[in-house]
Parts: C-alpha cells; structure tokens; sequence
C-alpha cells in the first residue's frame, strides 16, 4: 500500500515538474515582457526609458512597432525617446511616421526625428529644421509653421534639447565643455554640422555666415559643416577665420583650409585635362 501511494506521488511530481518546464520564459521573451511592461506603464520616465532603448534592437520589426507606437504617446519625452530609436535601429520603415512627427507641438519632438531621418538617408525634410534651428528662419514657405519654428528658436527649448543632440552633431569635446556656460550654441553649432551635405545654395549662404557668428562653438561647427562640404570654392569665406581670437577655431579653419586645397589642387590636372580634350 505504501510502495503505492509513493508512486502515485512521484508521478504527481512529473506532472507538476512538467508543466511548469512548459510554462518558463526564455531569456528573449521575459526581456520583451519587460520592455513591453514598461513602455505602457503609468510613469512617462518609465515609458520614455523603455522607448529609448529600443533604439538597440536593429532591424526588428518587433521593436520598430513597439516605438512606433511610443511615437503617439502623450508626453514628449517619450515622443522624442521613441523617434531617437528609430534612427537608431535603422528603422526605414517608419520613415513616413517620423516626417509626420516633423509637425509635433514639441520641439524637440521634431528634432529628435529630423536627426533620425538623417540617419536613415531621408535629409530634406530634416535639413529644414536644421537650418531654423542654426539660422532662427524658415528656409523655405514650406514645412515647419509659425509655431513650430518659435519653439526652435526659443532659448529655453534649445537648452533642453542640448545635451541630447550634441553628440550627433560631431563638433565634440569643445561643444560638450561649452555646456557649462552655453546651453544653446552648442545646439546650433550641431545643426550646422547636420548640414554638412545639405546642397541648397541657401544653407551654404547660411553656414558660411556662422563663420562669423559671435559664438566660437557655432563658428566651429560652421567651419566643420564647410570642410566636409567640399567645395573649393569657399576657400575664400574660411581663410579669415585662420586669424580668430579662439584658438580652436583657428584650429578648426586651418584644418579645413588644408582639406579644400588639397581638393582644389586634386581637380585641377582634371580640368586642365578636360580644357586640353576641348581644344583639340
């Protein structure tokens, strides 16, 4: 009788054993709980953290739902965390709802998107943010309205999207250290940079006007923005600032006076080539 009531429980124990080996996650879907969990939870730091790090898993249609979806959510920080993570994961596919994200009421919203857009190779709609941003203007009659280019221009609003946006813009450590005493020229300093291949005449107009502007941090970001521009023939609008009172941007205008020679003297046997081939 007792052997048998041992059995009856050793198969209890199988069966309870084996049930519960059916009902355990594996390491990828409890991380998906987890995320899941928290971009729907009721704390907008939570859900702006959660839509944030989506940002790591490229190429997952998954992920790129999940920040879609943050990319409707009430609060602009998570609005603008989840447009970040979609450049970031690489996220083609919502490139439509990111140029819709382009008229958000909050700016940085609109920034955090236009930067995105960059990233997946879809520039013209993001230039026309950048150039409010390092100008203060509209660059067309087109795009941004009356509102969304007074956020961009607001002080207040660049300062806040400072320490995010830097970064992307590449004008590094010197930007960065500028922080402390400069929360806004940094952020435009950035913008001229995101317009480094921006092949309007018009930002070209705009960018070598920042070479004179009274903040060296945009100055420089201007000089880096003509250097990768390419073009010889604004030679003559950098050299000047070889001779600035801050030594970072003198700096700055001598490494990109030598990059624009150096591209100048490579096209020259080009075109004298090309002028031999005419005259025969």
């Amino acid at each position: 009788m007792r052997t048998k009531k041992l059995k009856t429980l050793a198969v209890a124990a199988i069966t309870l054993t084996g049930s519960s080996l059916w009902s355990v996650e594996t390491p990828a879907q409890t991380a998906w709980s987890i995320l899941q969990d928290a971009t729907s939870n009721k704390s907008a730091d939570k859900r702006a953290s959660a839509a944030r790090v989506l940002g790591l898993i490229t190429r997952d249609p998954k992920a790129a739902a999940m920040a879609e979806k943050a990319l409707e959510d009430e609060k602009g920080d998570v609005r603008a965390a989840a447009a970040t993570a979609l450049g970031e994961m690489d996220a083609t596919g919502s490139i439509a709802k990111l140029r819709k994200a382009l008229s958000d009421k909050e700016p940085k919203v609109i920034l955090a998107a236009a930067r995105s857009l960059v990233q997946l190779k879809d520039d013209p709609p993001a230039y026309e943010v950048f150039y409010a941003v390092l100008t203060g203007q509209q660059k067309t009659g087109q795009g941004l309205v009356a509102s969304q280019l007074q956020g961009l221009q607001n002080p207040k609003n660049l300062a806040e999207m400072g320490v995010g946006f830097v970064p992307f813009g590449g004008v590094g450590l010197f930007a960065f250290n500028a922080l402390t005493k400069d929360d806004v020229s940094p952020v435009r300093a950035a913008a001229a940079n995101a317009l480094a291949k921006d092949p309007d005449p018009q930002t070209t107009k705009a960018l070598v006007q920042a070479v004179s502007d009274k903040s060296w941090v945009v100055r420089v970001g201007a000089l880096q923005a003509i250097a990768k521009r390419g073009d010889p023939a604004l030679l003559k609008n950098i050299q000047g600032a070889m001779s600035d009172d801050k030594d970072v941007v003198r700096y700055t205008a001598s490494a990109a006076v030598i990059r624009l020679t150096n591209l100048q003297q490579a096209s020259k046997p080009e075109r004298e080539t090309k002028q031999t081939k005419k005259k025969r």
